[in-house]
């Protein structure tokens, strides 16, 4: 049986005319068990491979052998499909021809899958709003799959649809399963893909290099039979008269949550989290409060994870109003920590964004800005991965200038990174 702990680190007391409380609370999963084997629902995955032109040659042998792999970390039981990308979906497999639209997997079913997989051609446009609308019609076919989750291949645009088009497609698959997405060599955009994986609660990385494609499905695939607990919720609960600013998950990435609020009662707003497997997750929740005289104290947000319902663990925010500057002024670590993290994640993507469009003078703020932050976060992955863009003169003033010849592959695999955060140690 899977087992929930919340822990909260904050300081908690304020200043006197204070509102703002600050804490990161820190929700933790053991003995998650295997998906689909919880009890709550069966589970069930795609594999969604870009067979467009331009994925030719390597490109296409490479997702072969990934979309195989993948095929075989699946757990016997789940329900999957496989689905073949270009400017328009296909089911490669079960084949199009089949009575069912998703199989269970057993050794029969891999086989034939396998088979399907080594059939992929690479041919024609990329239209990604199709791929994820066939996938979740594909999903509404076995209801008794709680747990959807797919893996989405690219390596390209989204040129053969409309902006619009695209965008309303995300928008009708959201909360209807989860997406990992991952982009092959420089000639895909990470803001496209990052769009969709934030929906879908995944996550968008770079494969540089298509013989490492295998390894990343592999370990992707495995994770994701590694989650046994389908869905939870994040809830919050704030008094009567506050304001929830905002809900973060900040570690093991950032991702703002706080837009994605579902209403539970006037008090209590939840956010989904997704499934989980046997790990930790840091939230940062911000509330605003009514002032309160010196020496009072109260409860300022009570944070909860649910699970089909049911509460499994609890943490409590606090305010404490003091006179004392030695206890207000002071900043709690770990929110310190991941407040700067967040604003890294920021200046990352607005730095290549600006570099992107020739605006160097906003580039190389940015981009300083970020080098001094993650100096001061201790995130050595961001500094090395920044190292590759900007020549850093002084990481603790943030003193950068831009390189002149940069490799866009450094560039993409610094965007891709700018949201994986370091962990703190809050004690």
């Amino acid at each position: 049986m899977p087992s929930f702990s919340a822990e909260v680190f904050q300081n908690e007391f304020i200043s006197e005319g204070a509102t703002d409380v600050h804490a990161i609370v820190s929700v933790t999963c053991s003995g998650a068990g295997e998906a689909g084997r919880g009890g709550g629902g069966d589970a069930a995955e795609i594999v969604i491979v870009d067979t467009s032109g331009s994925m030719l040659d390597a490109k296409i042998v490479a997702a072969r052998q990934a979309a195989a792999v993948a095929v075989d970390q699946i757990l016997d039981g789940t329900w999957f499909a496989i689905i073949s990308g270009t400017h328009i979906a296909t089911r490669a497999f079960p084949y199009p021809n089949a009575r069912v639209s998703m199989v269970q997997m057993e050794p029969g079913a891999r086989a034939a899958a396998k088979e399907a997989i080594s059939r992929l051609e690479a041919d024609g446009g990329t239209a990604m709003g199709s791929w994820l609308k066939l996938a979740a019609q594909l999903f509404d076919t076995v209801p008794q799959a709680t747990q959807r989750h797919a893996i989405l291949l690219t390596d390209g645009q989204n040129q053969s649809e409309q902006p619009h088009q695209f965008q309303a497609a995300i928008e009708s698959v959201t909360g209807r399963f989860q997406c990992d997405c991952r982009g092959v060599g420089a000639d895909w955009d990470v803001a496209e893909l990052r769009r969709v994986s934030t929906a879908l609660l995944g996550t968008v990385d770079l494969i540089a290099d298509p013989a490492s494609m295998a390894a990343d499905f592999e370990a992707l695939m495995q994770k994701a039979m590694g989650r046994g607990v389908a869905e939870a919720q994040l809830r919050v609960w704030a008094p009567q008269g506050s304001q929830l600013l905002w809900v973060r998950q900040v570690s093991p990435n950032v991702e703002d949550l706080t837009g994605r609020k579902i209403e539970i009662n006037p008090l209590t707003s939840a956010f989904p989290t997704g499934a989980w497997g046997d790990e930790s997750r840091d939230y940062h929740v911000a509330v605003r409060v009514s002032p309160q005289p010196v020496g009072q104290e109260r409860l300022a947000a009570r944070v909860q994870l649910s699970v089909r319902d049911q509460i499994v663990s609890q943490g409590l925010v606090k305010a404490k109003w003091s006179g004392d500057d030695a206890l207000t002024t002071r900043i709690d670590p770990a929110v310190a920590h991941y407040t700067g993290q967040a604003e890294l994640a920021v200046v990352i993507q607005e730095g290549l964004a600006a570099k992107a469009a020739g605006d160097e003078a906003t580039a190389t703020t940015k981009l300083g800005r970020a080098v001094a932050l993650a100096a001061e976060t201790g995130n050595d992955e961001a500094t090395s991965k920044l190292r590759k863009v900007v020549d850093i003169d002084d990481p603790a003033t943030g003193t950068v200038r831009l390189k002149r010849s940069v490799d866009k592959l450094d560039e993409m695999a610094l965007d891709t990174a700018s949201t994986k955060t370091t962990r703190v140690n809050k004690r």
